[in-house]
């Protein structure tokens, strides 16, 4: 079956944090559509089971299987750390997660070979980041930190608030005490707290975004698959937001950080896939 190269792209992750995913692609790869869904339901992925989390993931790209996207970024570390292999056996488009980009780009960067990684629970205990990097470069020594309190933080919309940089520093001490160079954001929320991490890490410390990475990875793989859009079809409004819950606090959080309107999101039953 041809693919049809002006198909959107599906995005998915466990809430709105995918969102900073989007945003790069919107700002990277313009002509391209997407097709959104945020399981705002069944929010956070970092405490479940590696099974919850594949099932979870499965229904999802059979939905965005449904709206006929040509690629599928899973813009969510703990899926892309749990569930990324297993869908890939499964549906035959290209999919891509969140942490190999980053994880090139901090081995890429790193001088002394000391890279730190924040995320949920879910991610820094997987140890996915630490086996990526060791491939890349064997000498690279990883030191994972879990924030569970961010996200909630960043949901708040406490990006700059004084509790937020509390909770920063008391984090970020223990990866500042390992003289880490490198400090991978392996949360998709996180780099909404860029400025307040980048103040405390200090300037000498390379932050990786990854949602910025794997928007560029996303450009390269559609032009390698001959799948980049022309734009010429984008008479419509080229985004369209679906969660599984609580549409108008998504409505209204995408709209504090996306650069353009979201006027419609739609709430769907995902059980049903």
């Amino acid at each position: 079956m041809k693919t049809d190269r002006e198909a959107p792209v599906g995005v998915f992750d466990s809430g709105v944090g995918g969102l900073t995913v989007a945003r790069e692609i919107m700002r990277n790869l313009p002509s391209e559509k997407i097709v959104y869904f945020g399981d705002t339901a069944r929010v956070p992925y970092g405490n479940k089971s590696r099974e919850t989390v594949i099932r979870y993931s499965h229904q999802i790209c059979r939905f965005l299987q449904e709206q006929q996207v040509k690629a599928i970024v899973v813009a969510c570390n703990t899926a892309s750390a749990f569930a990324l292999d297993a869908i890939r056996d499964d549906f035959d488009i290209p999919i891509i997660g969140v942490i190999e980009a980053g994880a090139k780009v901090a081995a890429a960067r790193t001088r002394n070979k000391r890279v730190g990684i924040i995320g949920t629970v879910g991610t820094v205990g997987s140890g996915i980041h630490a086996e990526y990097l060791r491939k890349l470069d064997p000498e690279i020594t990883v030191f994972g930190k879990a924030c569970p309190l961010f996200v909630p933080l960043v949901e708040e919309g406490w990006l700059h608030d004084p509790v937020t940089t509390e909770v920063a520093v008391r984090y970020l001490r223990e990866l500042q005490d390992k003289k880490v160079d490198t400090l991978i954001l392996g949360c998709t929320h996180y780099p909404l707290l860029r400025s307040t991490i980048r103040e405390i890490m200090g300037e000498d410390v390379c932050l990786v975004n990854p949602a910025y990475e794997t928007a560029l990875e996303l450009g390269r793989l559609l032009t390698e698959k001959g799948l980049s859009s022309t734009g010429a079809q984008q008479k419509e409004f080229p985004y369209r937001f679906f969660v599984s819950d609580l549409a108008d606090e998504f409505k209204e959080f995408a709209n504090s950080i996306l650069p353009y309107d979201v006027e419609m999101t739609k709430k769907i039953d995902i059980e049903k896939y």
